[in-house]
């Protein structure tokens, strides 16, 4: 029901009193949960939030396990994960999210070739067996919509841009294998 500081390193992009922004390495968990209660982000961010020059920010009360996470990259994603130092910083990013305005971009090695400017709108819903993972279904799932493009084919492997318009579980993950 609390965080431990744990001194790991975090390469931060962008910090200040607000926020920071920062390059979750891959096979890092971003919050405790089942099967990693430590050695996540927001343990090394506990622990960087009291030895830094920028401030601890606000106390984020409501949420002990999770302070000012806006998003989440699954574990084995690197990419920029921001987080908010305060409530006011929380609620403006939690909404610029939920509003879509942020945009979120990645790139991913595919086996296959996906194709040019493909627009993947199919609902991802939970699996009905495997109920950690998520897949394409018809229906009771919630609409994801990805915009890939491959950039570089060479035969066998691409490497794609993928846009998503939606943040479901696994979204590129579940589409691309589709």
């Amino acid at each position: 029901d609390h965080i431990i500081p744990q001194d790991i390193p975090l390469d931060i992009l962008f910090e200040d009193e607000h926020m920071i922004v920062l390059n979750k390495p891959a096979d890092m968990v971003v919050h405790p949960a089942v099967g990693n209660w430590d050695g996540t982000i927001v343990n090394a961010l506990a622990y960087h939030l009291q030895h830094s020059n920028h401030g601890r920010g606000d106390d984020f009360d409501d949420d002990p396990i999770r302070p000012g996470v806006v998003h989440r990259l699954d574990k084995g994603t690197t990419g920029v994960l921001v987080v908010a130092k305060t409530e006011a910083a929380l609620a403006a990013l939690s909404s610029q999210f939920a509003s879509r305005t942020v945009q979120k971009i990645y790139l991913a090695i595919t086996v296959g070739n996906p194709g040019k400017e493909v627009v993947i709108d199919k609902a991802i819903g939970r699996h009905p067996i495997h109920r950690q993972r998520m897949k394409i279904v018809k229906e009771g799932g919630r609409r994801a919509l990805s915009l890939v493009d491959t950039i570089r084919f060479d035969g066998k492997l691409s490497l794609v841009r993928i846009r998503i318009a939606t943040g479901r579980t696994h979204q590129i993950r579940v589409h691309l294998q589709d």
